[in-house]
């Protein structure tokens, strides 16, 4: 009886323990997935500077028109860096629409400087300090440890160097279109990183009499 009672017992400890370390698991940061601001939301101000050091207000970027917003992971990241290029070679097209264009990266100015060497860019390119921007647009994630020993052994990233912190955090490669109301009116979100918005979409969304 004896026996047997230490091995019911010991199940029971195997059970809670489990238990415990998937609840553990769910709510980890590492597996929260960002969801994004949605279409329709009020965004509020911020202000960031870009490689120059030069301070950037959305505020007052909205009065001129609408502003196309767009989060990059980095100088280190082929497919961001393409992305870039892409826009820069049909800015023309954003800004006759009356828009701009503002990409946010979490990468210090210095690093910044290499994504517009990479890119050509011409358009601002903000330094998202401490990530409080993509957090603030619910795109911010934790990469798996697998995933960050590539990014910063084989692309150089050096997100330890490169960021505020050292939490290694990235940003959903995302876009958002903000209109002069300073609401979202459409999105490009997909945590696949290789999946991004296209010219011709951002200006089919763009709005025409702002």
């Amino acid at each position: 009886m004896k026996i047997k009672s230490n091995y019911i017992l010991l199940i029971t400890l195997i059970s809670v323990f489990s238990v415990g370390c998937s609840s553990s698991k769910k709510t980890s940061p590492e597996e929260y997935q960002p969801k994004g601001l949605a279409v329709g939301t009020t965004i509020e101000n911020f202000t960031a500077i870009d490689s120059k050091s030069v301070e950037y207000s959305l505020d007052k970027a909205l009065e001129s028109g609408p502003v196309v917003l767009i989060f990059i992971r980095g100088q280190w990241c082929p497919v961001c860096n393409k992305h870039m290029s892409l826009m820069q070679d049909s800015l023309q097209y954003i800004y006759e629409k009356g828009a701009s264009l503002v990409v946010i990266s979490p990468d210090k100015p210095e690093f910044i400087e290499k994504t517009i060497e990479k890119t050509g860019a011409e358009f601002t390119i903000l330094y998202d300090e401490s990530q409080k921007i993509s957090d603030y647009f619910d795109v911010t994630f934790h990469p798996d440890g697998k995933t960050k020993l590539i990014y910063n052994s084989v692309l150089g990233a050096k997100l330890k160097e490169a960021h505020t912190d050292d939490s290694e955090r990235l940003p959903v490669p995302a876009t958002f279109i903000i209109n002069k109301d300073k609401k979202i009116i459409w999105r490009q979100f997909d945590i696949d990183y290789k999946n991004r918005s296209t010219v011709s979409e951002i200006i089919h969304h763009l709005p025409t009499n702002q």
